[in-house]
């Protein structure tokens, strides 16, 4: 298999040198298929093949934009974009003339005799780079470390025991993340172009990526986006490998968060673990790291326009919308979409609606509450336990509250279509999203879109276009998209009567303040949506890798430990041969020595100087063109007892407030 890094080495140039040769014509390994592309050629199915004089952004993620299907008769697979992925929305901020490649795993199990084949069906079709584990590989990696582990503890839930808040740290579940990591890295090395593509991360599944790219490719521009909460300082620090994730995440030249709040988190984890403090300058966030700028990125991810206003026009859309509306006819709507987990609050939505009804009973029979829940996307013990739970209240409050024709709360649990959906926000009066932590949560955002409507909802609904637009946030106070909908109702989805209070005000507000509140919300997210959250990321990645080729670049470390260092590019790193040679040739050598951590280890235990270390600077000192100091912080006590039989030593004690020359006493 030709890869970059062994192109780099047939063209024999470093990854400190700064031509950029291409003697040899890009070859690209396909399944053992070896394809020379020069030019951008299209099949007979219109699909366009790589183009190397093309710029590239290749997107790496857990999962693929693909759905795949495999026909069990016939064997053959049939796989197609997944419109509704966010991962596929990025290309929409890309410049026109940059093509998009996608890394990472299938939703669908493939057998390992299936592997190539549709490895090599995806390449050609989709620009999609498949990364295949085995069972086990993805159960720790995946189900282990990253959703049992990493991810509960991310949305502030450390795990004080086996049975809540997830597992603890397992050595085994680590290792197997690293593999993963690692098999992801393989895979963009063999598509990669280091000094013409870049490569953007995405999310607490690949945390350590960035280690294995940047130590194989020094000048790649390396992006990276979190989009889970970055806890405090005091939740991060009691992971085991802290410090090699932050290290790994360092070696991006950009990092972006949704929030401030999760921005400043990482920095201050950088500040307290690794002592690196950040700096402002002309509006941008960077951390000084061995010698380069790691700029910070914040801004919160929209939705795709383009894809929900198609939805919108839809005459299935507006067909079901109107049914809807005459199913709920006379009655106020409030309608809740989440995955069924333990931290999206869907038990005490419920509760907060049993308290409104209790409070208000004269709303029984006028509101209903329609709660669409999400497939859970790990598996275990919680997911089912939530699922009980979950159930439980809604058949009590619909039991208390409830009647025939009439029921409280409306819970679809199961998988629901995007038109669906779309048709629920179009009629709800209110949306509650009441989440006890969430990175970002964009359900707010798709609630205002689809109350905008469409001329075609709009005929079905029977609403006139100039019918002023309205609509009604309740958000939790802890998930990203909070602070950017400065009309909604912020409240604590733990305080159930604030949550009932606020769906009250929901339901007597005047529709003009709705009117207001929506409209300064819809022009928001139409103006910040997905396209600019990833033109503005790929705009700044670029800022942030222009002086990549005014630098040189060496490797430092071991393992996820390692980075790399920036210099001038008139630095040149001492080498045994080069000191050696100055030394034979010069006739007057002053040597300053240190003592703690250079000629005594700074864990040791007893201080005093080893017989061999006495005898080397002895063999020093009687040269005559030399002229030796011990240059330390100790007192002068210490060091004179310990040196005494260096006559010839010079020592600078106390960091230079006191000074004896040669033989002579301190002074």
């Amino acid at each position: 298999m030709i890869t970059q890094s062994c192109k780099d080495s047939l063209d024999m140039i470093s990854v400190n040198d700064f031509r950029v040769v291409d003697r040899i014509p890009r070859i690209m390994n396909v399944l053992g298929v070896l394809s020379e592309f020069e030019v951008a050629e299209q099949d007979d199915e219109g699909v366009t093949s790589p183009d190397v004089s093309k710029p590239r952004r290749i997107i790496v993620a857990n999962q693929l934009p693909i759905r795949g299907h495999h026909n069990e008769e016939t064997k053959d697979w049939f796989f197609e974009l997944d419109k509704e992925s966010l991962v596929l929305q990025f290309k929409d901020g890309f410049p026109a003339n940059s093509e998009v490649w996608y890394v990472g795993l299938l939703k669908v199990d493939v057998d390992k005799k299936d592997q190539d084949e549709v490895a090599r069906l995806l390449f050609y079709m989709f620009r999609c780079v498949p990364v295949f584990l085995t069972a086990d590989q993805k159960n720790k990696y995946y189900h282990g470390f990253c959703k049992h582990y990493l991810w509960p503890l991310f949305h502030y839930m450390l795990p004080l025991s086996p049975s809540h808040g997830g597992v603890r740290f397992d050595r085994s579940l680590w290792e197997g993340y690293i593999v993963a990591n690692r098999i992801f890295a393989n895979k963009v090395t063999e598509i990669l172009r280091p000094h013409k593509d870049s490569v953007w991360v995405h999310d607490y599944h690949l945390m350590v990526l960035p280690s294995f790219l940047r130590k194989r490719f020094n000048r790649v521009k390396l992006g990276f986006f979190l989009h889970s909460p970055f806890p405090s300082s005091e939740i991060y620090m009691t992971i085991p490998v802290r410090e090699e994730i932050l290290r790994s995440l360092l070696n991006c030249d950009l990092i972006g968060f949704h929030t401030f709040d999760y921005a400043r988190h990482f920095l201050s984890c950088c500040s307290k673990m690794l002592g690196i403090d950040y700096q402002c300058q002309r509006g941008y966030i960077g951390l000084d790291y061995c010698g380069k700028t790691i700029s910070i990125k914040i801004l919160h991810m929209g939705i795709h326009m383009g894809q929900l206003e198609s939805v919108l026009n839809m005459e299935q859309t507006a067909t079901l919308a109107k049914q809807l509306k005459e199913k709920f006819e006379g009655k106020i709507v409030m309608v809740g979409v989440d995955d069924l987990d333990l931290l999206k609050g869907i038990s005490l939505k419920f509760s907060a609606m049993g308290r409104l009804l209790e409070m208000r009973p004269e709303l029984i029979g006028k509101v209903v509450l329609v709660q669409i829940a999400n497939p859970a996307r790990s598996q275990g013990k919680d997911v089912l336990e939530v699922e009980k739970e979950t159930t439980l209240v809604a058949q009590q409050i619909n039991l208390k509250y409830g009647y025939k024709g009439y029921q409280p709360i409306v819970f679809i649990n199961g998988q629901v279509s995007t038109l669906e959906k779309a048709a629920y926000y179009a009629i709800s009066e209110c949306c509650v999203v009441n989440a006890v932590r969430d990175g970002m949560n964009l359900v707010s955002y798709k609630y205002t879109v689809c109350r905008q409507g469409s001329p075609v909802l709009d005929r079905a609904l029977g609403i006139d276009e100039s019918y002023p637009r309205k609509s009604f946030l309740i958000v939790s106070e802890f998930i990203g998209c909070s602070p950017s909908l400065s009309g909604a109702y912020r409240v604590n989805p733990w305080d159930v009567g604030a949550v009932a209070d606020a769906m009250y005000v929901g339901i007597q507000m005047k529709d003009e303040e709705k009117h207001l509140r929506h409209e300064k919300h819809y022009k928001y997210i139409s103006s910040h949506d997905v396209a600019f959250w990833a033109r503005s990321f790929d705009l700044d990645l670029e800022r942030a890798c222009k002086e990549h080729h005014l630098k040189r670049y060496y490797n430092v470390g071991f393992g996820l430990n390692s980075r790399v260092a920036a210099v001038g590019t008139n630095f040149r790193m001492l080498t045994i041969e080069r000191v050696a040679a100055a030394y034979n040739n010069t006739n007057s050598r002053l040597i300053l020595l240190d003592y703690d951590g250079t000629m005594m280890p700074q864990s040791a235990v007893d201080k005093t100087p080893r017989s061999e270390v006495i005898s080397i600077l002895d063999c020093l000192c009687s040269d005559p063109k030399n002229v030796v100091f011990i240059v330390s912080g100790r007192g002068r006590d210490p060091l004179s007892k310990w040196f005494s039989p260096c006559e010839k030593l010079g020592i600078s004690a106390e960091h230079g407030y006191f000074t004896r020359l040669l033989s002579c006493t301190f002074h």
